[in-house]
């Protein structure tokens, strides 16, 4: 969409390019040039080009006495409405506005629930955590105190003896009471 400025410049143009100083230069403005304005921009220059149009197609239709191929886009009046509508309309807002205040109230409660159980398996797991890491020095311990013992087991192999004989000696030892310190 190009815009094309007159030798003239109205007022419509100047508040144009008060509003977006950055649009220069005049004559040569593109669809990139209007991305990154914001709403209320926007709308500004639609109303300028609206009333820019309807400014030109009065002056045509008076010099040529042709009536325009497009209707006059004129904004839409708020109609009245009947005291039933507009009480409709009130309870209706008021339902609506309890709904959503449900709405918010009930997302708020997901939310701190969510919040407590993230909380409390936090905790858990940090416990869990804790507990392998008791239970892997624990495992250490032990692998040490069998590396330890060992070198026992194997002397008593060797003489023949496993440590099933070793225990039922010992079971035997307490029950005749001869066990020997």
């Amino acid at each position: 969409m190009m815009v094309q400025h007159s030798g003239q410049v109205s007022a419509l143009e100047v508040s144009a390019s008060a509003i977006v100083p950055t649009l220069s230069p005049a004559g040569s403005l593109g669809f990139d040039d209007f991305t990154n304005l914001t709403p209320l921009v926007k709308e500004e220059l639609r109303f300028a080009i609206q009333n820019k149009r309807q400014f030109h197609r009065m002056s045509s239709t008076l010099d040529t006495v042709t009536v325009s191929e497009r209707p006059v886009e004129t904004p839409m009046m708020k109609t009245e409405f009947s005291p039933e509508e507009d009480e409709r309309k009130k309870r209706r807002r008021e339902r609506n506005k309890i709904a959503a205040a449900k709405c918010r109230n009930k997302k708020k409660e997901k939310t701190e629930c969510l919040q407590k159980e993230s909380e409390k398996l936090e905790t858990i797991n940090a416990e869990l955590k804790a507990q392998i890491e008791e239970l892997k020095n624990e495992k250490q311990h032990l692998i040490y105190m069998l590396n330890l013992h060992r070198p026992t087991c194997i002397v008593r192999a060797q003489n023949g003896r496993t440590p099933e004989d070793e225990r039922n000696l010992f079971i035997q030892q307490i029950k005749e009471g001869t066990l020997q310190g």
